[in-house]
């Protein structure tokens, strides 16, 4: 492995949420429309399913994305899911730019090594997982999430981003639009290690 790249342990007891944050490559803007945001909320549903996770709340940015997630089974699998989650949105972004020619395409396509070209839409590696196990770090984390778009004056009110759960969580969950990831509530027992 090289010695340059970043180790993160994923670790998971029962009961923890994951705060998880992942970059595009060298964390150039390229979840900047719509269908490639698209992709990715597809991606979360289908690795959500298959991994048993729920996803709390989110946010896609230009550059990177923030998930809240509460895996089910007791053995979470979480760089299998992230893997889960970013490869087929790489593969459809890959597919769009040779349909259109886009010259992205060699930008985003790197030598690994000889012989060897890699096209890259995510950072290498696992980007980054905080376990969350009480009610108040869990609501900082849903705070500090739905208020990325604000803080980059990208909108003046959470709830106007598009690409976040925060409208979902400021109304009923009707008013969530088509096209996002399916959102799961907190669990019942939610109150129980709230700290103080």
């Amino acid at each position: 492995m090289p010695a340059h790249r970043k180790l993160v342990k994923h670790f998971h007891e029962p009961g923890d949420l994951h705060e998880l944050t992942f970059s595009c490559y060298r964390r150039r803007p390229l979840l900047t429309n719509d269908p490639w945001r698209s992709y990715l909320s597809e991606s979360l549903n289908y690795a959500n399913e298959r991994f048993n996770f729920h996803l709390v709340a989110f946010v896609f940015m230009p550059e990177h994305v923030h998930l809240l997630m509460l895996p089910l089974d007791v053995d979470a699998a979480i760089d299998r899911y992230l893997a889960a989650v970013k490869r087929p949105v790489s593969a459809a972004v890959k597919r769009d730019l040779q349909s259109a020619q886009s010259p992205l395409l060699s930008s985003l396509t790197i030598r690994e090594r000889p012989g060897k070209d890699v096209f890259r839409f995510w950072q290498e590696g696992p980007g980054y997982d905080r376990n969350l196990r009480t009610a108040t770090a869990i609501l900082k984390s849903i705070d500090y999430i739905h208020e990325n778009p604000v803080r980059r004056g990208l909108c003046s009110r959470s709830a106007d981003w598009k690409w976040s759960s925060a409208r979902w969580f400021d109304g009923p969950a009707s008013e969530i639009e088509p096209g996002l990831p399916k959102l799961a509530m907190l669990p019942t027992d939610f109150g129980w290690r709230v700290s103080t």
